[in-house]
């Protein structure tokens, strides 16, 4: 078992969908192989909340197909899936979804990431790693419908990093908010909030010169990279170190 599937298989033989750092799916720790077409409808239906239409699916994995090519190449996939020896999809009517029992590590992730903003105090040391250290959603994918769900889950896994590392800072865990912040940074090195908290964690724990540090790296590759300058508020920040 590689290292994006963990050390044991904790399913009790239900199947496990990763998304992150590229499409797996397992059962009883054993890989199942399926057509990219096939990994294509499940991973859209894993971004779906809820059963969707036939139709919506088939017009928008085919996209360049007509309606009635659309539905035949659905069904087509459809078939191939329920040879895989295991449930994966279920049809209700006009209606598909993925079983209840998969398990699907961005489903996961984004519902770890909205319990966290909501509220950030309500955490576990795991969630960083959840969060910050999983990798982008299907990353070798570029359809307009991936592009789309991968921007959305990065911005949720930002701003659930940059809440934890303000909440951990304010009650003291300083470490742990350092980790945080650096955790979003590294997914997304010229985001300014996410500097700002790493910034503020250090202040607070009294290392102005890690504060600097971390100031004149983000300044430094925010010019080399766009040609801009950091914020007003970053430089508000920033100009309490230098005026102690």
């Amino acid at each position: 078992m590689n290292a994006r599937s963990g050390a044991t298989d904790v399913s009790g033989g239900k199947p496990m969908l990763t998304l992150l750092q590229g499409f797996e799916l397992r059962r009883r720790g054993v890989e199942i192989e399926l057509p990219h077409v096939a990994q294509k409808l499940i991973a859209f239906l894993a971004m779906q909340p809820r059963a969707v239409q036939r139709l919506f699916v088939a017009s928008t994995l085919w996209i360049d197909a007509d309606e009635e090519r659309a539905n035949a190449s659905l069904r087509t996939t459809l078939w191939r899936l329920s040879r895989a020896n295991c449930e994966l999809v279920r049809a209700v009517g006009s209606t598909l979804s993925l079983v209840p029992d998969l398990s699907v590590d961005c489903r996961v992730a984004a519902t770890r990431a909205r319990c966290i903003i909501e509220r950030p105090d309500d955490y576990c040391r795991h969630d960083i790693d959840l969060l910050g250290r999983r990798g982008e959603l299907l990353p070798d994918w570029y359809d307009d419908w991936v592009l789309i769900e991968r921007e959305r889950l990065r911005e949720l896994r930002m701003r659930a990093l940059e809440s934890l590392s303000r909440s951990l800072s304010a009650i003291g865990n300083y470490a742990l908010a350092a980790e945080a912040a650096l955790a979003a940074i590294a997914c997304e090195p010229l985001r300014e909030s996410a500097s700002r908290a790493l910034v503020a964690a250090y202040m607070e724990e009294g290392n102005q010169a890690d504060a600097l540090r971390a100031y004149e790296l983000y300044r430094e590759q925010l010019w080399g990279a766009l040609g801009l300058k950091p914020s007003d508020r970053m430089e508000m920040l920033v100009a309490r170190l230098r005026c102690t």
